[in-house]
């Protein structure tokens, strides 16, 4: 049975860099050396549905992605020419990255918010739609702390699960897009639970990476992302160890390019499952 239907397996890491025009194509043959097989996973997309497995580094590790609103909800939105575009469709499509990158190396990663016919989309401007679910195949209520509490029962319900079953980690990653004023640039930035040591030091790690890769494949550029605690009801009410990541800003037209295009929203996942490889 495919596990992603059940749950997206463990982690493959892709290289590429958050530049316009990145100088490496991410050839995953050169940083691992070759698969040793490969799994089909149709939440991907047909383009993306092959998944390269390379080992077994976070075996027994459980990750749950959760991608901010979705369904009834498009978050932040702003307009593109003439097309809107929505904070669900691009933290969705970072969210599936990033999930895809959590399998070559053994854990269990599960979507809590899913879009069954999406796929990872190599566009720039991804259309809008309301089809979102989330895990178990619920559709979201329209209320927003309805939305939450569907969102953390189903990651605790799970958390017990497989805590019997003897997962040594568990964590929840949160993606979101920020919405500021149009002139505000924001990079890439990390909140955790006040009282979570270990989301912080989760959250600490996964800056840390984004920043050195940052200082390594765009030097002079600077980074300006942070990482605070929040009192956030994802942070608050979910059991495992949660971060919960801001992505950029919708309305800045820096930002977008770090979110339109399509091999920068591919380096933002890889360096985010760097992260959390360095963290083990």
């Amino acid at each position: 049975m495919n596990r992603l239907s059940l749950a997206v397996l463990a982690t493959t890491l892709f290289f590429g860099l958050a530049s316009v025009k990145p100088s490496s194509d991410g050839n995953p043959t050169e940083i691992f050396g070759g698969a040793t097989r490969f799994v089909n996973y149709k939440i991907f997309g047909k383009k993306y549905a092959k998944t390269p497995i390379y080992n077994s580094k976070l075996k027994g590790h459980a990750y749950y992605i959760v991608s901010g609103h979705g369904g009834p909800d498009p978050g932040a939105m702003t307009k593109k020419g003439k097309v809107w575009i929505s904070e669900d469709e691009y933290a969705y499509d970072v969210s599936l990255r990033l999930a895809r990158n959590l399998i070559g190396h053994g854990a269990t990663v599960y979507m809590i918010t899913r879009d069954e016919n999406d796929g990872i989309r190599d566009e720039h401007i991804l259309p809008m739609d309301k089809d979102e679910t989330v895990w178990g195949g619920k559709s979201m209520p329209l209320n927003q702390k309805a939305r939450l509490n569907q969102r953390t029962s189903i990651i605790n319900k799970l958390y017990q699960t497989n805590k019997k079953k003897g997962y040594k980690k568990q964590r929840v990653i949160v993606t979101h897009v920020d919405s500021r004023y149009v002139g505000r640039k924001v990079d890439v930035f990390f909140y955790h639970n006040q009282n979570s040591s270990a989301g912080k030091s989760l959250a600490k790690t996964m800056f840390n990476t984004i920043k050195t890769e940052y200082t390594t494949h765009q030097k002079g550029r600077g980074y300006d992302g942070v990482v605070s605690s929040r009192d956030l009801w994802m942070l608050r009410e979910t059991t495992p160890t949660t971060v919960y990541i801001e992505l950029g800003n919708i309305q800045n037209s820096f930002d977008q390019k770090r979110l339109l295009i399509p091999s920068n929203r591919q380096a933002i996942a890889n360096w985010l499952a760097l992260g959390v490889l360095k963290e083990g």
